[in-house]
């Protein structure tokens, strides 16, 4: 835990805060040593202000060469502590051997790790050590970062020095790294070599120099290796800085899955990533406002498409007696709002649980179209399946019929669905009938007849059921099994559609559907209701005392391991019952010392 050490946002591994220390700054953010600071390329007059790096770090020296004393310290510097460095390879049993203790000071302080010696070693920054084995070796890194990240305390900054390109920070910072130096671009520029985001090139390979930078403001013929570093130096703080827009926007994910795209060892190392589930998922917020890019692939890998699809699958039940009716999506969100869902509709009337295939999601039944990332995603729209999106849909597809029972199903499908459906229904122990009602094109008039002729015979299930029933399956997706039963029984819905309110028998308010996300949000009935079901909940105990607008970290004594950023919490103590929105996952609730656990939106006096 830490005094010196508050993030603010979070985006997947991504973190936006600051490192309060006299002059205070956000990362994650360029540092370098205090006596870096005034000599050599950093005094060039082509360096933007912003891109210098914050010079704060004091190094109290390696205890290879000498024994070291403790320096006093002083809050406007981060001093590494007398460490003693391992280079990637080094055995465990020298690393152990050979390990530091570490003492505790009262000022901010780094400690030296690797993977292997990563812990709380009550130090505000972790450097590691290895860094140079881990560059350029995607599954090294990608496991040396996530060990090391789950080893030391999360409100912690962790340093990655000598590494750091305008090419690979994006990808650095989307793993979980904080502050990065300008050595490795420096170097760069003092062998000739010129950094872009989009890669390098021999300086004496270009014919001009494609930046307006200051330090590129001469004739490519007087651009000396000076300059070429200056340049270096300013495209590698231009990157950063767009990394730390993307994570104000939510957005980092989508810049690296295109960015990478220049370097192999970035992609390989952003699809290893996205084998780290567990990893990335604790850190992902549950929903947020951006837009979703899937525009490749990997997007189906991403944390969002993932978790929504095992939560269809796994927590989601069909509650109508109608037949199932599977159609395409729509590029409008929400799909009830496009023209050709509102066709469809026309058509079906009600007598069928329209759900929607779609990539990269899977399958989206109709209660959960406003649910994030339903509503949020953008496809890129070619007429054209790829493999891997055919083999995902149809698994997802399949996992939902397994676990959903239908009298009949109807397949509303252009042609280039057909081979998902048929493979979907082929995957489950049962092989029901599907009737297929597209003649040519899902809209067209000869195919909406089809349609509304297949369902003729069904009734329409009413208008209370409908609104009931999308609650339940909300409450199954937010919380877990079972909970829209345990919460919704006996309940009374006002308003319409989207905005759909839940009372109980005496006209009190418990929940409404907050249209922009999909999700619930409670009052404190509905609060207590929540903790008196047998619904799974999430719960953050707090000390003493009786928050006003936000929990504070500090007054956490306990969080579900589950929360996640964006969940619904209770918020209780001894004095107070409250509910709101996580600002923190559960474990980072507990481990940190700054920064908002919880905003609160209702709470009252016990």
């Amino acid at each position: 835990m830490t005094e010196y050490v508050e993030v603010t946002r979070r985006d997947g591994a991504a973190r936006l805060g600051t490192l309060r220390l006299a002059d205070p700054f956000q990362f994650p953010a360029l540092v370098g040593k205090r006596s870096a600071g005034d000599s050599g390329f950093l005094s060039h007059e082509g360096i933007n202000d912003g891109a210098r790096p914050h010079p704060v770090l004091e190094d109290a020296g390696s205890e290879w060469v000498a024994d070291r004393a403790v320096p006093e310290g002083e809050d406007s510097a981060v001093t590494i502590l007398p460490h003693r460095g391992f280079p990637g390879g080094t055995p465990g049993e020298v690393q152990s051997a050979f390990a530091v203790d570490y003492p505790a000071v009262d000022y901010p302080s780094a400690a030296v790790v690797t993977p292997d010696t990563a812990g709380d070693l009550g130090a505000d920054v972790y450097v590691l050590s290895n860094a140079q084995a881990l560059a350029g070796h995607a599954a090294a890194f990608v496991a040396g970062v996530v060990r090391t990240r789950e080893a030391i305390p999360a409100d912690t900054a962790l340093y990655l020095p000598g590494v750091a390109t305008p090419g690979n920070v994006a990808t650095l910072v989307y793993a979980g790294i904080d502050l990065v130096d300008v050595d490795r671009a420096v170097l760069a520029g003092s062998q000739g070599r010129y950094l872009t985001v989009d890669g390098e090139r021999d300086l004496a390979e270009l014919e001009e120099l494609p930046c307006a930078c200051p330090a590129c403001q001469r004739p490519p013929a007087e651009f000396d290796r000076e300059a070429c570093a200056a340049h270096n130096v300013n495209a590698l703080g231009a990157a950063l800085a767009t990394v730390r827009e993307r994570i104000r926007a939510g957005r980092l994910r989508d810049y690296v899955e295109g960015q990478a795209r220049h370097e192999n060892w970035h992609t390989a190392a952003f699809r290893r990533l996205d084998q780290q589930y567990a990893y990335l998922e604790q850190r992902t917020p549950v929903l947020r406002q951006a837009t979703m890019a899937a525009a490749t692939d990997d997007a189906i890998r991403r944390v969002e498409i993932q978790r929504f699809a095992e939560r269809v699958t796994t927590r989601y039940r069909n509650r109508f007696s109608n037949p199932l009716v599977l159609v395409p999506c729509s590029a409008r969100k929400p799909y009830s709002e496009s023209q050709s869902h509102g066709q469809f509709h026309d058509a079906i009337q009600f007598r069928g649980h329209t759900v929607s295939i779609t990539s990269p999601i899977g399958v989206v039944p109709q209660e959960l179209e406003l649910t994030y990332p339903a509503q949020h995603y953008d496809a890129v729209v070619t007429g054209e399946w790829s493999e891997t999106e055919i083999d995902f849909v149809a698994d997802v597809l399949a996992a939902y019929l397994r676990r959903n029972e239908y009298p009949r199903i109807v397949a509303h499908v252009p042609a280039d669905y057909r081979p998902i459906v048929d493979r979907a229904v082929a995957a489950i122990d049962r092989e029901p009938d599907v009737e297929f009602t597209v003649a040519d094109h899902p809209t067209t008039s000869a195919s909406l007849a089809n349609l509304a002729s297949t369902l003729s015979s069904e009734l329409k299930y009413a208008k209370r059921e409908r609104q009931v029933n999308t609650l339940r399956a909300v409450a199954d997706y937010q919380f877990g099994e079972g909970a829209g039963d345990a919460i919704f029984e006996d309940v009374r819905i006002s308003s319409r559609y989207p905005k759909l309110r839940a009372h109980d028998a005496d006209g009190e308010q418990l929940a409404a559907l907050v249209p922009n996300y999909g999700v619930l949000a409670f009052t404190l009935a509905g609060a207590r209701r929540w903790v008196e079901s047998d619904a799974p909940t999430k719960v953050v105990e707090i000390d003493d005392f009786v928050p006003h607008g936000n929990v504070l970290a500090p007054g956490v004594v306990a969080a579900s391991d589950e929360i996640r950023v964006g969940d619904e919490v209770v918020v209780r103590g001894p004095s107070a019952f409250g509910v709101g929105r996580a600002e923190m996952s559960g474990p980072e609730m507990v481990e940190s010392t700054r920064g908002v656990a919880a905003a609160v939106r209702h709470v009252a006096e016990r």
